[in-house]
């Protein structure tokens, strides 16, 4: 198993709950959840990726067990990962993800690739 997939269903439920229009898609060697095609949220392992932006960042840091995303090697602002400790209740998970959906509109969307 490369990422926990009793998380993904977990985050499904929340998503369909919230009448969420979404698609999974596999990256990062985990999966992560699309939403108006920009990555909202994902897991990488059994970590929570949570794209929460740069303004919710610093505070999200100070929560326990939130840490830095640092896929290459230096943090990417405005994403973290969320220990699996920290989620174990749904409420937990669902602040985190309601925290990407808010977050969402004012994402920025990946350039297209374009098809040779």
């Amino acid at each position: 198993m490369a990422y926990d997939e009793h998380l993904a269903e977990r985050i499904q439920k929340i998503l369909n709950e919230k009448k969420v229009n979404y698609f999974d898609k596999k990256m990062f060697g985990g999966v992560a959840f699309m939403v108006d095609d920009k990555m909202c949220v994902g897991i990488v392992k059994e970590n929570l990726m949570a794209r929460i932006g740069p303004d919710a960042y610093e505070a999200a840091l100070t929560k326990d067990g939130c840490k830095e995303m640092s896929f290459t090697g230096r943090p990417m602002k405005g994403y973290v990962y969320v220990e699996p400790h920290a989620i174990d209740m749904d409420t937990d998970l669902e602040y985190w993800v309601q925290l990407c959906l808010d977050f969402n509109p004012l994402a920025k969307s990946s350039k297209k690739k374009k098809k040779k």
